[in-house]
């Protein structure tokens, strides 16, 4: 009598379920966590109905298997069209740049409606006619594994740790209509009940879950679930850390995200409050016991985890708001978003993680109540034919002599034509390319070199490897916009600075009679300031200036030839000297015919503001006036006329030395002017 009691309590509750889906036209939104009724009914619908719903001959995969990690190409992104419609447009709309989207639905019209009235194209939308219980695919959507790496796609599912029967025969539509095979761990001695919030995948064989994991297979011991894992998902290091107190439904998703095989992202509350301590102490686990798939320690990342609307954190009742619970769609990452003076912090480190990647924020606050976002209603169909490429990033180095080596896994399944390494500097515009060297065939590692830079630099570089078919690929997957990226620390070499002497001209000729000679230079210094200059006349000290313009007159010179030399020193001690310029001083020169020039006038010089060109001598009007700065560059500067006189207002312009360029008929004359 009990047993078909609770026979008809799931009967009913399914029933019911299905019914109110219908009558609000799949707006009705079970929430992420399990409800009261679905708690009371979940132990007998494992018992009784999951059996009685097998999809398929529940085998494990053959062979050996990798899951994909969730950066890597995608073909399709699957989504449930159940409730959010409004997220679940403005997924699409970003998906659909980057790969195709598959929608489970069983009213495509609808949904297509909807998305056409969004503007969104329908290229790359194709729908999969299957009902669904909910929008959580995350959970309980298929899993896209490699056979030997990167050989044949399949999909591995397992039992939802929810009593939702269409959600959970879902897979088996996905994989119909991929034509692709699906293989389950649903039946003893592979029944695994699990939810794929709580699998965090890396690609090399490492998964991350909570011990919620443990919890929902009391019947197992953690040796076998772990050997499911490896059998089915290709698992060879599956680390389980504790459950948080705060969370509700106990996913890694929700303050947890890999983003490469060496970096974890995770939200950060302020010290003691809600979560947080158990976050800490996870984190402090994880960099004492644990190292990468490389052999190294976890690098960490910390993303906000705010407040809700009311200034309330979980631990008070406040809604679980998490940056963590976004998706990886091939070059665009999409990200949860609550408010601005939050969200820019997020994105911000998002950006900065994850050079070249187009970070979306979608709005989240509608469905964050129900303890999901965007990581959760979303599942990745990895590419047909992938090229993959594993690496350990290089990181930080003290060392300014030794060349840096990349060393990547990069695989195809027929085979790695070549692979290339382009590095350049964080200032540079263009990359330089390195051949990489197959060092190691039998597990295909590559290697390439970065040859050694002095402290201060950052280094940015990508890899790519081409396979024997043609196929190509480049890690990270929006290089050359992105790319990996160290720095080379230690103390910084000061570089000296730099002058040039820019009149006189080397070799130049004066007469004697000339009352004096101007001697100009312009100095800089890349990663300092000129602190001082000195000039020196046939070696000895003329003149020192320690500040703009860089100009000084010399006087009462003899006849002869003489060398000027410059020398300036940087705020940091550092100097450096011009070139020799040599001079001519004779008693005459070769005269010419004085020019109508010779009668014009300009003052005040030097100038602070106003400076005049008088030129009322003259039989005619100047034909043009056009200001120069010491390197023959036009400066643009307002100008105006009275009669015979010309008016150039110089008071935005830096102090230093400039050249009017006056023409007038057939002559031409250039006359000095200093800029206070």
């Amino acid at each position: 009598m009990t047993k078909l009691r609770s026979s008809l309590l799931i009967m009913a509750l399914l029933v019911l379920t299905g019914f109110l889906s219908i009558l609000t036209g799949q707006e009705n939104m079970l929430p992420h966590y399990m409800t009261a009724e679905e708690r009371v009914i979940m132990a007998d619908y494992l018992r009784e109905h999951h059996e009685a719903t097998l999809r398929s001959v529940p085998i494990p995969p053959p062979g050996q298997v990798r899951t994909m990690a969730e950066w890597e190409e995608l073909q399709a992104l699957m989504i449930s069209w159940r409730g959010q419609t409004t997220i679940l447009t403005e997924i699409v709309r970003h998906v659909v740049k980057e790969c195709k989207i598959l929608i489970l639905t069983t009213n495509p019209a609808s949904v297509t409606t909807t998305l056409e009235n969004a503007g969104i194209p329908l290229d790359s939308v194709e729908f999969v006619n299957t009902p669904t219980n909910t929008i959580w695919i995350r959970d309980f959507g298929p899993w896209a594994v490699y056979q030997n790496d990167v050989d044949s796609l399949m999909l591995v599912d397992w039992i939802y740790n929810r009593p939702r029967v269409n959600d959970d025969l879902s897979p088996l539509s996905v994989a119909a209509q991929l034509d692709i095979p699906i293989y389950e761990a649903t039946v003893a001695p592979y029944d695994w009940i699990h939810t794929g919030g709580n699998h965090l995948p890396d690609g090399m064989g490492t998964v991350f879950s909570s011990n919620l994991v443990l919890e929902e297979n009391p019947g197992k011991t953690e040796a076998q679930i772990d050997s499911i894992a490896n059998i089915f998902l290709g698992v060879n290091k599956y680390i389980k850390l504790p459950t948080l107190p705060y969370d509700g439904i106990h996913h890694l998703d929700m303050h947890m995200r890999i983003i490469d095989e060496e970096t974890i992202m995770f939200g950060e509350y302020p010290e003691g409050v809600s979560d947080g301590p158990q976050i800490e102490e996870n984190i402090k686990y994880i960099q004492d016991s644990l190292v990468t798939p490389f052999g190294n320690p976890y690098n960490i990342i910390r993303l906000p985890m705010p407040p809700d609307g009311n200034n309330r954190y979980p631990s008070q009742g406040g809604h679980y708001r998490t940056y963590t619970n976004s998706v990886f769609v091939n070059k665009t990452i999409l990200v949860p978003t609550y408010e601005e003076r939050y969200d820019t912090t997020a994105l911000r480190i998002y950006r900065e993680s994850l050079p070249g990647y187009n970070v979306v924020g979608i709005n989240c606050n509608s469905i964050i109540p129900s303890l999901g976002a965007i990581h959760c209603i979303t599942k990745a169909v990895g590419t047909e034919n992938p090229l993959l490429i594993n690496h350990a990033r290089l990181r930080d180095s003290h060392d300014e002599t030794q060349e840096y080596p990349v060393v990547a896994t990069i695989k195809h399944r027929d085979g790695i034509e070549f692979a290339n390494l382009y590095y350049k500097l964080k200032a540079d515009t263009s990359y330089t390319e390195v051949p990489m060297v197959l060092v190691d065939s039998v597990n295909s590692h590559w290697a390439g070199i970065i040859p050694a830079h002095p402290a201060g630099e950052e280094i940015n570089y990508f890899i790519m490897g081409v396979a024997k078919d043609g196929k190509w690929q480049v890690r990270p997957i929006t290089a050359p916009t992105g790319y990996f990226k160290f720095n080379v620390l230690g103390e910084i070499v000061n570089q000296p600075p730099v002058v040039q002497i820019t009149h006189p001209l080397h070799q130049s000729i004066f007469d004697i009679s000339e009352p004096s000679i101007s001697i100009d230079f312009e100095a800089t210094d890349i990663d300092g300031e000129i602190d001082s200059a000195f000039v020196y006349i046939d070696d000895y000290l003329f003149s020192i200036l320690d500040t703009l313009p860089y100009s000084v007159e010399w006087s009462g010179y003899a006849e002869g030839t003489h060398e000027i030399v410059v020398e300036v020193m940087d705020n940091d001690g550092a100097t450096s000297s011009s070139d020799t310029v040599k001079v001519y001083i004779e008693s005459t020169v070769a005269t010419t015919p004085i020019s109508p020039l010779d009668q014009i006038k300009v003052f005040p010089n030097p100038v602070g503001g106003q400076l005049w060109v008088d030129w009322r001598a003259l039989p005619a009007s100047v034909s043009s006036i056009t200001l120069l700065n010491s390197l023959g560059q036009i400066q643009s500067v307002p100008q105006s006329q009275e009669t015979g006189k010309t008016s150039l207002d110089c008071s935005s312009l830096p102090a230093g030395i400039y050249y009017l360029d006056i023409h007038y008929q057939e002559e031409s004359q250039l006359i000095r002017v200093v800029k206070n």
